[in-house]
């Protein structure tokens, strides 16, 4: 049985630990502890270690899913997590002060692991916020040379968070079938 593994990050309050749990075949592991400095203003509180959740393929496989504190102050984690891991998944809070700001340190500190691997990424919250768009993170993934399959998505619909997933293994694997 082959087993993978994928890791979910993004800044504090992006939807990880929302989007595995929709996803999830199996009750999610989370390691959530009260918010206590800037966090606080946006969630009451926030993961300090990593979520773990498994998505079952019909053929017997599996994708462990990992996600990652959004915290730059538990960036030791962030190591640790993508050590074997097949591609990255970027979530980014379309209604943060700069969520481009948030999408460059992002792919900036994930960019050794990108490289070896492959990065989808979804926006969420585009229901309260619609801007920026989604033409406007092509624009700047292009000035970034990147051009990674990118998504708007609610990260508390199975479908969605699902389609993230099936196009970073198609990026991987282009000869996929779903």
């Amino acid at each position: 049985m082959t087993q993978y593994k994928i890791i979910f990050t993004g800044p504090v309050g992006a939807g990880k630990t929302t989007a595995i749990h929709s996803i999830s075949d199996v009750p999610p592991v989370k390691t959530d502890a009260s918010a206590s400095d800037m966090t606080k203003a946006r969630k009451a509180s926030t993961t300090v270690a990593l979520d773990y959740g498994i998505m079952n393929l019909e053929d017997g496989e599996k994708i462990h899913l990992y996600g990652t504190p959004g915290q730059e102050r538990f960036d030791f984690m962030w190591d640790i997590l993508v050590t074997g891991g097949i591609g990255l998944i970027l979530l980014l809070d379309n209604t943060r002060a700069d969520p481009f700001r948030d999408m460059r340190f992002f792919l900036g500190a994930f960019k050794k692991f990108i490289d070896e691997t492959h990065v989808a990424i979804g926006i969420t919250q585009m229901d309260i916020s619609n801007k920026p768009t989604i033409a406007d993170y092509h624009a700047q993934l292009q000035v970034l040379d990147l051009n990674p399959p990118i998504f708007a998505v609610d990260a508390r619909v199975k479908n969605d968070v699902s389609l993230l997933v099936q196009s970073l293994l198609y990026s991987l694997d282009p000869g996929l079938t779903e």
